[in-house]
């Protein structure tokens, strides 16, 4: 009992709400005969009678856009009576509830939502062919839950009119009717940085909000050399 006290400061946190933070860096979610979508290997824990299965792309129109732009979020859909505790590397989670409103979310900080909310993917305006990471997002409406990941504590920046530029990897979300496109720095082509943030910006222009990360992003799965993130149900599930 005396380590149980010791501990006692990281006990599940009780509410009504199905989507309810654990901290800043782990989700809860209640299930009650609904289907959740969540990142793709996002479970950490489990209590009751949950089914897990691979989500695909949502369709042969999402599967194609998928196809093309080798972007999007791997999601798999989290169904049954019981608790799941979502959470990925440790990073920091953003949880907000859609009324009948539309975001955008950069696929890789895409944690959880509820399954009607409607969801696309989306081009930034003057993207080429072989531009990627950041370059094509979630776009997401309805209403219900979305929780995002951020690699760090994130900064809400408002959007009064006039061009704000953000390194595609660390916009996590913006507001709908905000307008982005792509601009490219041609005298910082020969720097050789982490990526192509430095070179390629993107501009986001019109009235709303912008949250960024304090970070270019997670390097996970392939680019790190090794399996993606989330431990063996990520991988089974990834075929």
């Amino acid at each position: 009992m005396a380590v149980e006290s010791a501990l006692a400061e990281f006990k599940e946190t009780a509410g009504n709400e199905p989507f309810q933070l654990q901290g800043s860096k782990m989700l809860k979610v209640q299930l009650q005969g609904e289907t959740i979508e969540a990142k793709l290997g996002s479970m950490v824990a489990y209590q009751g009678d949950v089914k897990f299965e691979h989500a695909g792309s949502g369709g042969l129109k999402r599967m194609a856009k998928k196809a093309v732009t080798g972007e999007g979020a791997e999601l798999m859909k989290v169904s049954g009576t019981g608790e799941v505790f979502l959470a990925d590397l440790a990073q920091e989670i953003q949880l907000v509830k859609l009324s009948d409103e539309a975001i955008t979310v950069n696929g890789a900080n895409l944690l959880a939502f509820d399954a009607d909310i409607d969801w696309d993917i989306k081009k930034v305006d003057g993207v080429s062919g072989f531009m990627g990471g950041g370059m094509f997002n979630t776009h997401l409406s309805g209403t219900g839950y979305v929780a995002m990941l951020s690699d760090g504590p994130p900064v809400l920046l408002e959007l009064d009119g006039e061009d704000t530029f953000a390194d595609p990897q660390a916009a996590i979300t913006w507001s709908e009717g905000v307008k982005t496109s792509v601009k490219t720095d041609v005298n910082l082509k020969t720097f050789i940085g982490r990526g192509s943030g430095e070179t390629v910006q993107m501009a986001f222009s019109g009235k709303g909000w912008l949250l960024i990360q304090p970070s270019e992003g997670r390097v996970t799965g392939a680019a790190a050399g090794g399996q993606a993130s989330g431990g063996g149900l990520g991988k089974l599930l990834s075929g």
